[in-house]
């Protein structure tokens, strides 16, 4: 076993990430209540809480539901509005060692690009470019599930920003490659996925479904083997760094990721059930680096023998 220190850094095509360990956005808030747990200074960076222009109360009745090895969110994306997470949250956040990732979200590609110019402006190191959003212009058919959608909110988003750009796929597709090719070409530095899978559950004795409304995103350790293929396909096909994400539970499920191209792998469900999880994960890859004789992570990054 090597005793010489180990290499953790990757580069996302111009963010530079101590470690490769993030927290998903929408399972860990702006970070307040697991500074109370954890250190956050030993994460790579943090993809907060889903924004949106204003304020938004999220959805009405109950939001979650567990499944085997999963869970269901109809979160809605509640969250304070960008100007409130500008005033309160990133001076928080700048108190630690971490990249600060702003994940936005809109209804409208005019939507997506105010966001994009307000945050263009303020201290935050990416922005995560959510399209599993509906297009309320187009009979709320969600932007990431067609590629010509796609490339325009990209291209408009690129357009407004000077700031890393990550895109944030949808699982929810026929075939993930022509999708994360034109968020490539329309100017993505980077890709993200994959986000939740759609889903329902049904309380048999009420016989309705659990959710008000019905459907919500699946997470969790049962999406993982679908996750790490999309990711693998997505890392196939563009010339960009990908964050993956989805079901990442172990170090284990985390080497998988980076074994499969990922660069970062975003830690999401698990922070609910265990807040160490990240730091965990974290941990388990030095560990395995050691076992390895690996020096630097980015030696593992692909290294997938096929």
């Amino acid at each position: 076993m090597s005793n010489l220190k180990k290499t953790m850094e990757v580069d996302l095509n111009g963010l530079t990430l101590k470690n490769p360990i993030i927290t998903a956005s929408g399972t860990y808030g702006f970070g307040r209540e697991y500074a109370e747990l954890i250190d956050l200074n030993e994460l790579g960076g943090i993809a907060v809480k889903g924004l949106t222009k204003e304020e938004r109360k999220g959805n009405e009745g109950r939001r979650l539901v567990e499944t085997p090895m999963g869970l269901i969110n109809s979160v809605g994306l509640q969250n304070p509005g960008v100007k409130s997470f500008i005033e309160n949250e990133i001076p928080f956040l700048r108190q630690f060692d971490l990249k600060i990732i702003a994940n936005i979200n809109g209804n409208t590609i005019e939507e997506y690009c105010e966001m994009a110019r307000i945050l263009d402006q303020e201290d935050v190191d990416s922005i995560e470019l959510n399209i599993s959003c509906p297009n309320v212009k187009n009979g709320g058919l969600a932007f990431g599930t067609d590629s010509e959608m796609v490339a325009r909110v990209v291209t408009c988003v690129r357009a407004a920003t000077g700031k890393h750009l990550i895109v944030k796929l949808s699982p929810n597709v026929t075939d993930i490659k022509p999708i994360a090719l034109a968020a490539e070409k329309s100017g993505a530095d980077c890709l993200s996925l994959v986000n939740t899978f759609s889903g329902m559950a049904i309380d048999i004795h009420n016989r309705k479904p659990f959710l008000k409304r019905g459907i919500g995103g699946v997470s969790g350790p049962a999406i993982k083997p679908m996750a790490l293929k999309m990711t693998y396909d997505a890392v196939k096909s563009v010339n960009i760094p990908v964050i993956g994400m989805g079901g990442i539970s172990t170090y284990e499920d985390a080497i998988e990721f980076i074994l499969a191209g990922a660069h970062a792998v975003a830690i999401g469900t698990a922070n609910f059930y265990n807040p160490e999880a990240p730091l965990t994960i974290k941990k388990g890859i030095e560990s395995y680096m050691n076992q390895y004789n690996i020096q630097d992570i980015n030696e593992l990054i692909g290294n997938l023998d096929t």
